[in-house]
């Protein structure tokens, strides 16, 4: 068994002794006088601050405001180009436009070889030449009557099916056109917008001034085949074939 080694310098081992001693006694003081820091907890990763979230998503919001703004304002854009400068009424297509657009500048750069009359629109003047060459392409299939256009053909048709779809609001009368029923409600509003330049005499029916005018002008444009006898409407003339022929 090994004896304990007794130490050479004793005093050297006091002096070490007393030095540690007297260094963690100044270390505890140091540590009385320093400051108490007191340490938030930091949030782990999968935690956000409140603040940020609602940060985040408000800048969101905002991206997606402006996207929608930006949208809005291109459509309005597309919608503000077809859309007449005059009336403000809006199109689907620049041509559509710029048919309408002839209304206000009346327009007619269609016109007929024939008679020189001129349209607004290239159907108008392909619907009107069937007026010279008596083209009917729209044939009825019940009395085989024919027309010039489509729309004709499709009110000719309420006659043999009794179809009136357009009724008056106020007697409940019904009729085949919505231009029957126009026409119509001036019997209840008493308006008669259509005025003869001569005689200062006024009616509810273009086509009534039209037969109207032709008194004064003494025009006759209606003969009939048989007798060859003329009139100003063409009622007055089926008038005369019923009685006479």
């Amino acid at each position: 068994m090994s004896s304990r080694r007794k130490n050479k310098h004793p005093k050297r081992a006091e002096n070490a002794k007393t030095v540690v001693v007297a260094s963690a006694a100044r270390e505890e003081r140091e540590e009385e006088k320093r400051p108490v820091l007191l340490c938030l907890r930091i949030p782990d990763d999968d935690e956000e601050d409140d603040d940020d979230v609602d940060f985040e998503i408000e800048q969101q919001n905002e991206k997606m405001r402006k996207e929608k703004t930006a949208t809005k304002r291109g459509k309005r854009k597309r919608t503000q180009q077809n859309e007449c400068n005059v009336c403000e009424k809006v199109f689907d297509r620049p041509s559509k436009l710029a048919r309408h657009m002839r209304t206000h500048t009346n327009e007619r750069p269609y016109e007929c070889d024939v008679c020189d009359k001129a349209f607004r629109d290239s159907y108008d003047l392909k619907v009107h030449v069937r007026i010279h060459t008596n083209e009917k392409p729209y044939k009825c299939d019940v009395c085989d009557e024919a027309f010039r256009q489509a729309a004709h053909l499709q009110i000719h048709m309420r006659i043999h099916t009794n179809e009136k779809p357009y009724e008056c609001g106020v007697c409940e009368k019904r009729f085949t056109t919505s231009g029957s029923l126009t026409v119509h409600m001036r019997i209840h509003m008493n308006e008669k917008p259509y005025k003869c330049d001569v005689c200062e005499k006024r009616f509810s029916r273009s086509g009534t001034l039209q037969d109207h005018m032709r008194i004064h002008t003494n025009e006759k444009p209606y003969e009939c085949d048989v007798c060859e006898k003329c009139f100003r409407t063409s009622s007055q003339m089926k008038s005369h074939m019923r009685r006479l022929h």
